[in-house]
């Protein structure tokens, strides 16, 4: 785990901001955009727990 806490916090916005852009342009298209918003989802999950202080 990374314990630098301004690598953390860097990476947390991250991950937050490319979830967000994945779920944002996930297109209508059923399977593709299901995938998309799932990747996004997670992306922002674990920007959300790598962000999370202890």
């Amino acid at each position: 785990m990374i314990r630098n806490p301004r690598t953390r916090r860097f990476l947390s916005v991250v991950l937050l901001i490319l979830g967000g852009i994945l779920m944002f342009f996930a297109p209508e298209n059923i399977w593709i955009g299901a995938v998309l918003f799932a990747l996004g989802l997670g992306l922002e999950i674990a920007g959300l727990v790598l962000g999370h202080r202890k």
